[in-house]
């Protein structure tokens, strides 16, 4: 399962914005050429091979998260409790798992090792809102590893609201342990424990 996910956030970097307009390519061609991108930039960019923890959190956190819809992909994740939160403590939420997520996904790109990531075709007719692109996600002397995007289309383009690596939800995965943590300590210690888990991923003293 670690290889799984490490294979997840480095092909969550298939969504660099590269001059291609939201109404333009089907979803599929998107994430095949924009994936060609990326993959180019880590095998080329010293700073971020080298592991510098600033840049590859500027990377992440400026470049792949505002291809995601966390308000939705949020909600899903906290299931039915979502509702009994007050607006205050969704904002703290979604602000808390967003965080948690940078330094989760900056934490495994400095691991980065040379993967490739094969896009297949997806059929979809135009008036789809909701589309699923499957990935399959190439490491040397490894096993590839599937990766599906669940994507819906928004008036600003295509966003991310869920990730199924070799058939497991990020969403639903993370919907366990949120009920779990909402039955112990209800949705201020959800917020806690988010909270905690991003600053394990920070920046630690010394490091750039």
């Amino acid at each position: 399962m670690k290889s799984a996910f490490f294979a997840l956030y480095i092909s969550v970097l298939s969504f660099l914005p590269s001059g291609v307009s939201a109404g333009g390519p089907a979803p599929d061609q998107l994430i095949d050429k924009l994936s060609g991108d990326v993959l180019e930039i880590l095998q080329t960019n010293e700073s971020l091979r080298a592991g510098e923890t600033t840049e590859v959190v500027g990377l992440v956190e400026h470049v792949v998260l505002p291809h995601f819809n966390f308000r939705r992909m949020t909600m899903l994740a906290v299931g039915r409790d979502w509702r009994d939160a007050s607006p205050e403590q969704q904002k703290r939420l979604m602000d808390a798992f967003y965080n948690m997520l940078v330094r989760t996904y900056s934490n495994a790109l400095t691991q980065y090792r040379d993967q490739t990531v094969e896009v297949r075709p997806v059929r979809m007719s135009p008036s789809d809102k909701i589309v699923k692109v499957q990935t399959e996600i190439r490491q040397p002397g490894g096993q590839p590893v599937t990766v599906d995007y669940v994507l819906e289309q928004r008036a600003d383009g295509w966003k991310i609201f869920d990730i199924v690596v070799t058939g497991v939800s990020l969403v639903t995965n993370y919907r366990g342990t949120f009920s779990q943590q909402i039955r112990l300590g209800g949705i201020d210690g959800l917020i806690r424990s988010l909270e905690a888990k991003g600053q394990e991923f920070a920046p630690r003293a010394g490091q750039s």
